[in-house]
């Protein structure tokens, strides 16, 4: 089983450089049809800006910075979000009640909230609330909807045992909407960081990837774009990895409580 998996893991790092490769080509592609190396230049170029950037140490500074962004974006949405969501699957009047400003935040164009948010607050602080705002609404409908399918025999046993309270929502709740959260988080974690560079790159925070692809783009140096968006896919990598790589004892306790579930009784 063990060597099964790790054959499975090789064969999916093997798909995922191949995926890297082919989008490689296609830009390859574009450069040929169009006939513009500027815009689209040779793969070795953008390698070579790659490798560049990732030898420079302000590089890392502008990740850092960019990084902080998104972490801080993901932590104040994930806390916001499953905390509406279970309030709005425990009690349904109260998702009918937000699904208005539910709604306005998932479709206001994210341009519009920028300049209001510019308006409103300090450009630095521009990146955090308006990428949270946006990500709220994903995470909590994902974890409202996990509410909805849990079973409602399960629901009843910790009812005829104990009250609502944070152990339930943490033991009861929680595992059964992991698998919502997961998809959710991945999804989250995409567009976070795609929002977060993007309002990076309007109000020109300072020391910042959004700033050094403006940077880039003003100076028409299209290769280092191009090495940026490689730096945005491995940042992607990372924060989607992180949480089970600083808590894998929670995989393992549900894979334990699966297997413990599934074994046959003795009796």
């Amino acid at each position: 089983m063990t060597s099964i998996m790790k054959q499975n893991k090789l064969q999916n790092i093997f798909l995922y450089i191949l995926g890297i490769v082919f989008v490689g080509c296609l830009i390859q592609a574009a450069g040929f049809l169009k006939n513009d190396r500027l815009v689209f230049p040779s793969l070795p170029e953008i390698l070579r800006a790659l490798v560049r950037l990732l030898l420079t140490g302000q590089t890392y500074r502008l990740i850092g910075t960019t990084l902080g962004h998104m972490l801080l974006t993901m932590l104040v949405s994930t806390i916001a979000g499953v905390s509406i969501g279970l309030w709005e699957g425990i009690m349904p009047r109260v998702h009918t009640f937000l699904t208005p400003l539910m709604v306005m935040l998932r479709s206001i164009p994210m341009l519009i909230l920028i300049v209001i948010l510019m308006v409103l607050t300090k450009y630095r602080y521009v990146p955090l609330i308006g990428s949270t705002l946006i990500l709220i609404p994903l995470l909590s409908e994902a974890t409202y909807e996990g509410c909805r399918r849990i079973e409602p025999e399960l629901l009843d046993v910790y009812r005829l045992n104990a009250p609502l309270n944070g152990m339930v929502l943490r033991t009861v709740y929680l595992p059964l909407l992991a698998g919502y959260l997961r998809q959710a988080y991945i999804n989250a974690v995409g567009m976070g960081i795609k929002l977060v560079i993007s309002t990076e790159y309007l109000v020109q925070t300072r020391n910042s990837l959004g700033k050094a692809i403006y940077a880039s783009s003003y100076f028409n140096t299209y290769e280092e774009i191009y090495a940026y968006a490689l730096i945005m896919i491995l940042l992607v990598l990372l924060v989607c990895d992180l949480p089970l790589a600083l808590f894998p004892w929670l995989a393992n306790r549900r894979e334990r409580k699966s297997r413990s579930s599934n074994m046959p009784s003795r009796d």
